[in-house]
């Protein structure tokens, strides 16, 4: 049986759903960052999902290809426009492998922390290094943990209240684990969704690309390069493949 992880078919089906996250002025200053680093070369996404950011960015020009667990996100891709000229790989993107050398592979949204041990995560990056060509990037968007927002002695954090949607986020400091806690309002009825992490410090990442023969080329706190500072919530980090 198909391991779909946290990303079945329900989650498949309403992803699409949360039209901030599929905002053009989100995704088009992303799609604008790695198609400039793509240049004529290849594009491969860790965890391409649904392809909020793959279509638009093989639209620009650049061939894209991708690797991703989930089934059912997958064939929510297949179903839209040019979804299936894709070339797609399902399996555990820290380890599936994809045919050819890249210019740029990238991982967006946060999806490093879905590999919940530091271990998968170093993995990641050497899959990474395995895969991009001499020159390539490998390109990450995730935030900065939250712990200086946690209240003394405590270890959640609301970071999404509203009418339907409840959003708690609980770490351990210990093992930089925190699960993710949903409380969603629909159709009338509570839905509880928790998902598990592993939060990571930009510095942690750096020794993880130093690991797999990588070393920081740029480090922004957003897709449109503002400038990372102490008080950025996330960073979009690139690490080089330096030619032998």
């Amino acid at each position: 049986m198909q391991d779909d992880g946290y990303f079945g078919e329900i989650v498949a089906e309403r992803y699409d759903d949360d039209a901030a996250m599929f905002d053009p002025k989100v995704v088009d200053p992303a799609v604008d960052f790695l198609a400039r680093l793509s240049g004529d070369g290849r594009a491969l996404e860790f965890g391409i999902g649904t392809g909020r950011i793959a279509l638009p960015l093989a639209r620009r020009g650049v061939e894209v290809a991708g690797i991703d667990m989930s089934n059912p996100m997958v064939a929510m891709l297949r179903a839209k426009p040019h979804g299936a000229e894709i070339k797609i790989k399902i399996g555990d993107f820290s380890t599936a492998t994809v045919e050819g050398a890249f210019a740029v592979v990238y991982l967006v949204f946060n999806t490093i922390n879905n590999l919940t041990t530091q271990a998968a995560q170093i993995a990641c990056f050497a899959n990474a290094a395995a895969h991009l060509a001499p020159g390539g990037c490998f390109v990450v968007e995730v935030g900065v943990p939250a712990l200086q927002r946690l209240p003394v002695g405590q270890k959640l954090v609301a970071y999404d209240v509203s009418e339907t949607h409840w959003g708690i986020d609980e770490y351990d400091v210990v093992t930089q684990a925190f699960w993710s806690h949903h409380m969603k309002l629909v159709d009338g009825k509570l839905e509880r969704n928790s998902v598990p992490f592993r939060y990571v410090w930009p510095s942690e990442l750096d020794l993880m690309a130093r690991i797999a023969g990588l070393s920081l080329h740029e480090r922004w706190g957003g897709w449109q390069r503002e400038p990372f500072t102490n008080l950025s919530q996330s960073h979009v980090s690139v690490w080089i493949k330096r030619a032998a």
